[in-house]
């Protein structure tokens, strides 16, 4: 058991407990930074740690209300989770291949609360999600010499 999760865990006010703990050490070791409690869950389960899946997912909420992880919904159908590390950020996701990269841009942040003011709103939060295509995937433009005239 770490002792960083440990502390992390007191400090948040929350009791230390093996599925806490479980699924803390997951996030602090693995290299994948988005992930879902499927996610979670499978590698416990190879992990050989005696784990529900509902248990996981009540653990990632407890762990997102004390602010150690943050979730985000980076398509319409599953949610993912990620460390808190204390600046916020977008997502954009390549449609093709998955990939999944993070950005912080002051504008946009400005631009999204004159929105919210203007509209009257107090703003508690935000998520963008932008959708396209990663350098690798991009479709490659055609050749003028091979396209057919029309």
């Amino acid at each position: 058991m770490s002792s960083q999760v440990v502390e992390e865990l007191q400090s948040a006010g929350l009791r230390i407990t093996t599925p806490r703990v479980k699924v803390l050490e997951f996030f602090r070791s693995t290299e994948s930074r988005h992930c879902s409690a499927e996610d979670v869950f499978r590698h416990l389960v190879e992990e050989k740690v005696e784990i529900g899946l509902a248990t996981v997912y009540r653990v990632l909420g407890q762990l997102v209300d004390a602010g150690i992880l943050t979730s985000s919904m980076l398509d319409s159908t599953k949610l993912v989770y990620e460390l808190n590390q204390g600046k916020r950020h977008d997502h954009i996701i390549c449609v093709n291949c998955g990939r999944v990269d993070e950005f912080s841009d002051p504008l946009m942040d400005a631009r999204q609360k004159a929105v919210a003011d203007g509209l009257g709103y107090v703003l508690t939060g935000h998520q963008l999600v932008l959708h396209g295509y990663c350098s690798a995937c991009r479709p490659k433009p055609q050749d003028p010499a091979t396209r057919k005239k029309a």
